[in-house]
């Protein structure tokens, strides 16, 4: 099922996701709406709270070369701790929750990861380039942050100055 994408300025967004304990059919459901919603969406990650649910569970899958998501490529991420990181980069982000806004944010360039499969089964991931940053987009939103908040401040303040044009527009259409 395509669950709707809390948008921002939604309260939602600020929350702090709980830790997932329970490892059931529930949260089987949860997951796999939310890859129905990614990929419905265009999004190479999604995190629970974007579709209103605070638990700590995300989804990345990076598209191929031709701009694929392969279902095998498909990482499922659940309670999950940045461990080690290193280095530094800079990436062009978007977010399903800002619709059609992108900037550059700096993030770390290599990334280890701990978490669970939807199973509860420990996984461990040593990454860089778009997956590391994807882990680092997504894991924020699990504590509340959205990439807009790494922005400048007159990045920042360009941003909501033309996010309320945007969300006055939208309002209007859908009248």
């Amino acid at each position: 099922m395509i669950r709707e994408i809390v948008v921002y300025p939604d309260k939602r967004l600020k929350q702090q996701s709980r830790h997932v304990t329970q490892f059931d059919e529930e949260l089987h459901t949860l997951l796999d709406d939310m890859n129905e919603t990614m990929i419905a969406k265009n999004g190479i990650g999604l995190a629970a709270i974007q579709v209103g649910v605070p638990l700590r569970a995300l989804l990345i899958n990076l598209p191929d070369e031709e701009g694929v998501q392969h279902p095998e490529n498909l990482i499922e991420v659940i309670n999950p701790v940045i461990v080690d990181r290193r280095g530094s980069t800079i990436y062009t982000e978007g977010c399903l929750s800002v619709p059609e806004y992108y900037d550059d944010v700096e993030r770390a360039e290599w990334v280890k990861v701990e978490f669970q499969d939807r199973h509860g089964e420990k996984q461990t991931v040593e990454t860089d380039g778009l997956l590391a940053i994807a882990f680092q987009h997504e894991m924020d939103h699990l504590d509340g942050h959205l990439f807009i908040e790494k922005l400048s401040f007159l990045k920042r303040k360009k941003f909501e100055k033309e996010w309320k044009k945007k969300l006055k527009e939208l309002r209007e259409k859908k009248r």
